[in-house]
Order: structure tokens, then sequence, then C-alpha cells
């Protein structure tokens, strides 16, 4: 199966009603095909956001545990996310997207799932664009 790495904003809009995105959000992990793999900076970011609801960070971290491959390997990334960050630096990058990107070149994916509209603009190292399955479905 493939796996499809998911940013925080789809994931917030999931949990949040009140999210712009939660109908897209939830008719996007409705339709799925492919897995979902995202990382520990993502899982925070989305606690952080859901911060209006203990509930709502329960009922996320529950759902992540078995809707998600978690990838626990940013440590290792360090150096290239220090990369990305400076590559990106007047977008700005944040840490989480820059984790991502490389994420998505360990995994050899282009296939993302992000709100993030730099996500068309950050490129993979060997030059390759990301394709945004959030906006396709």
């Amino acid at each position: 199966m493939r796996s499809i790495v998911v940013d925080s904003g789809p994931l917030i809009a999931l949990f949040d009603a009140s999210d712009e995105y939660h109908g897209r959000a939830v008719q996007f992990v409705r339709n799925l095909s492919d897995g979902l793999v995202t990382n520990l900076p993502v899982i925070t970011e989305v606690i952080y956001m859901l911060d209006f609801s203990a509930q709502a960070q329960r009922d996320f971290l529950y759902w992540s545990e078995r809707a998600m491959v978690i990838d626990t390997e940013t440590r290792g990334d360090f150096p290239r996310i220090r990369a990305i960050l400076d590559k990106y630096g007047d977008l700005p990058a944040d840490f989480a997207d820059a984790s991502l990107i490389a994420l998505c070149e360990r995994l050899k994916t282009t296939a993302i799932a992000s709100v993030d509209r730099d996500f068309t603009i950050y490129r993979t190292r060997d030059r390759n664009p990301f394709r945004n399955l959030f906006f396709e479905h």
C-alpha cells in the first residue's frame, strides 16, 4: 500500500468542526485508499492547535494510533531539516513542514496532504514537486 504523508492542517480540520476545511478533511479520510503517515512534530502541532478541547486532543490521539503510521525517525533527519529551513527561509518554512519534506524524501514519495499552499513551492532534494492529494479528493 502506498502512503500519503499528512501535515497538521487536515488533521486539525478533522477534529475541529469549526475549521474551514473540516468537511473536506472528513471526505478525504473517508475516501482514502492509501495509508497515512506523519511524524511527531506534526502530532505535537495538532495537539497544540486542538488546545480548545481536551476531548478533541484525546480523540485525535486515539484515532492517530489506529489510523496512521507515526514515523519516529525525525532526529536522524535534522541535518536535512536544517538545510530545508535554510533553503526556504524566505517563506518561512517551519520545522514541521521541513520535517515532512525530509520524511517524504526518506520514504521516496511526493504524495502529501496539506492545507499549506507552500507545498506547491517546496521541492524534494531531487527537485520533484509535491502532489497535494488533500485538494485532489
